[in-house]
């Protein structure tokens, strides 16, 4: 998928049931819903949020609507004031479980019909998820000025009466992509998703590079297998040493880029192999 487009994260609103709690500011699996929704949109051209100014993970331009307060559709048309791309894709800041996966998705439908304005996701009961969405920008701005007219101003106006102006195609949601967090009872059910067995390892390894401002990718099966022959073949302890003696040395032959981190795991796992032979040979 190579359109381009830009973002509008949406993260203001009154989380009232929340009891008015920073909702964009919670965190699930070590990283803040807004952050989490950054990362599966980091293809953006410009990313947009609507909301009060916070600290993110990557850099963002921060607006907010008019009157502040005044609901999603003038939200929306803040933040798409702000963009210039021909496509805009558009997310609400508390969908914890969104992927780079479900914006290509997105994206794609819309590329792929050049009638469709619009493709929205819906979720497992097929309600429509104007806030998961990709639109075209042109048709958008144009609805969004026949409402403002109609309407006498934006604020405070519900979602549909946006996207029933446009041509729209609707794109079936994974079981956790629409997933959203209006309650506490939601957080807790992300919270404990992410700890499943079989994401927790990718959610940690994630929150760390968020953490340390760290973007590089790396094959972590690599690592994980060098750990397993170091604590194997050398000693338990052997396994966090090394695995950090690779990235030390990764960082320095030269960028310390995800080849340098695999020609060190390389060497070390080698090496690992060999003192194991050299043991059984003295055995």
């Amino acid at each position: 998928m190579t359109t381009a487009y830009d973002a509008v994260v949406l993260a203001g609103g009154a989380a009232r049931r929340l009891g008015g709690t920073d909702k964009p500011g919670v965190r699930v699996g070590g990283r803040t819903l807004l952050d989490r929704v950054l990362a599966a949109c980091s293809g953006a051209g410009r990313t947009v949020v609507v909301g009060s100014p916070r600290p993110t993970a990557r850099p963002v331009r921060w607006t907010r609507e008019d009157p502040p307060g005044g609901g999603p559709v003038a939200a929306l048309d803040a933040g798409a004031r702000e963009t210039g791309a021909a496509v805009l894709l558009v997310l609400s800041a508390d969908l914890p479980f969104l992927d780079g996966d479900t914006v290509r998705s997105l994206l794609g439908a819309l590329d792929e019909d050049p009638g469709a304005e619009a493709v929205l996701l819906t979720d497992a009961e097929g309600r429509d998820q104007p806030l998961v969405a990709a639109y075209r920008t042109g048709p958008l701005h144009r609805a969004l000025d026949r409402l403002a007219d109609d309407r006498d101003g934006l604020a405070h106006l519900p979602l549909r009466h946006l996207t029933h102006a446009l041509r729209l195609v609707r794109l079936p949601a994974g079981p956790l992509a629409s997933f959203d967090c209006d309650t506490w009872e939601d957080i807790a059910t992300a919270r404990a998703r992410i700890r499943e067995h079989g994401s927790v390892l990718d959610e940690w390894i994630t929150a760390v590079k968020d953490e340390l401002g760290i973007e590089l990718d790396v094959d972590t099966g690599v690592l994980l297998d060098l750990a397993r022959d170091a604590a194997h073949n050398v000693a338990r302890p052997a396994a966090p040493l090394t695995t950090f003696l690779v990235g030390y040395a990764a960082a320095r032959a030269g960028e310390g880029g995800p080849e340098a981190v695999a020609e060190a795991a390389r060497k070390a796992a080698a090496l690992a192999l060999r003192w194991d032979a050299e043991q059984d040979g003295a055995g």
